[in-house]
């Protein structure tokens, strides 16, 4: 192999260890050089596209082209952070791009270089932040209301105890002071998770194994399934080591999820819990060192969340059920923030539905 050979070999190795997407068009308007980035980003593989037109392989993508066609014709560098998404299979991927001419040592344009970065992450961390500062803003409103409520709901129950006890044991009314005293419960329970919800806790924080609170969940589930046959599934990584967490509040985030999954299965159903290292995410903190996350996915067999519910589904008071407060999945969110983690939702009508809760791997 000559110096030249060595030197073309060791720039395509780079080109292809590059976590961004890269495609070379030449002066041609023919894709000359795709790395394995570009591919998984398109959806587009070497073998379809290397030796094509670019404005025939990306025929679909035409804010591309015109970048692409620009920066030839012009040799202006180009970039979009904002309107760009590729669509893959029937999924659709947000990525900026950017577009370079590619020049020779002595200043001869000869093609154009187009770099695509994923950036799906980024939106859902712009998710989680709106998503944070709303639930903010309605839990200080929610609090006000909360302690407002409170007061009189404890005077409302007390005279209630009392109109029982006079009453005569064969007396009608006995039913509809039982029926006051259960609708007052149910009350002071959505005042108390409104109270979780506006109000600032401190973290009892202590080594967790995940794998035990999810599995003493799990076993006490099994027993409480309301008559329906339902299949559970484990299928824990064995390297995950105790994080540093409110075991407590971390309890109360998954047996939410777990009761929602039992809800949405019918019988024969099956809900499957899995928890995995993520390769692809990672966080730091001011003064700490960047930690991995671990991931837990909380998947029912159900019948799905239409598309148009499930970016209100951490709303407040938002639910799709016939009972419920809609404020359980706000507090999960909420769980989930203070750990300094995500949780998202993925669902597809007829399939089911995947609650993905995501916390720095802190120990």
């Amino acid at each position: 192999m000559t110096t030249e050979e060595k030197k073309e070999e060791f720039l395509a190795t780079v080109i292809d260890s590059v976590g961004d997407g890269v495609i070379v068009i030449d002066l041609d308007g023919r894709i000359a050089l795709m790395n394995p980035a570009a591919e998984e980003i398109s959806g587009i593989s070497r073998r379809q596209a290397v030796g094509h037109r670019f404005a025939l392989v990306f025929h679909r993508e035409a804010v591309l082209r015109e970048m692409v066609g620009k920066t030839a014709t012009s040799g202006m560098t180009i970039s979009d952070h904002e309107n760009i998404v590729i669509r893959k299979l029937k999924q659709l991927t947000p990525v900026s791009a950017t577009t370079f001419p590619l020049m020779l040592p002595h200043g001869e344009t000869t093609g154009t270089i187009l770099v695509l970065r994923d950036i799906t992450s980024i939106r859902e961390l712009e998710d989680a932040v709106r998503n944070a500062d709303r639930l903010s803003t309605l839990g200080t409103l929610a609090a006000g209301l909360a302690h407002e409520i409170k007061n009189p709901l404890g005077g409302i129950k007390g005279a209630a105890q009392l109109l029982e006890l006079e009453l005569p044991t064969e007396s009608e009314l006995r039913d509809n002071v039982r029926i006051m005293l259960k609708e007052v419960e149910r009350v002071n329970r959505i005042v108390e998770e409104l109270l979780a919800l506006a109000s600032p806790r401190g973290l009892q924080l202590s080594k967790v194994n995940l794998h035990k609170v999810i599995g003493d969940i799990l076993t006490l589930q099994k027993r409480s399934t309301e008559g329906k046959n339902v299949a559970f599934q484990q299928q824990f990584d064995p390297s995950i080591p105790p994080i540093l967490a409110d075991e407590g509040l971390l309890t109360q985030l998954f047996l939410n999820l777990v009761k929602n999954a039992m809800e949405a299965v019918d019988d024969g159903g099956c809900i499957r819990v899995a928890s995995r290292v993520i390769s692809d995410y990672s966080m730091t903190q001011k003064g700490e060192r960047r930690s991995r996350m671990v991931a837990i996915d909380v998947a029912d067999d159900g019948p799905g969340i239409p598309p148009e519910r499930l970016e209100q589904l951490f709303t407040p008071f938002f639910t799709t059920k016939t009972k419920g407060t809609g404020l359980g999945l706000a507090i999960c969110q909420k769980i989930v923030t203070e750990h300094r983690g995500m949780i998202k939702v993925e669902s597809y009508p007829g399939k089911g539905t995947t609650f993905t809760v995501m916390l720095p791997l802190i120990q």
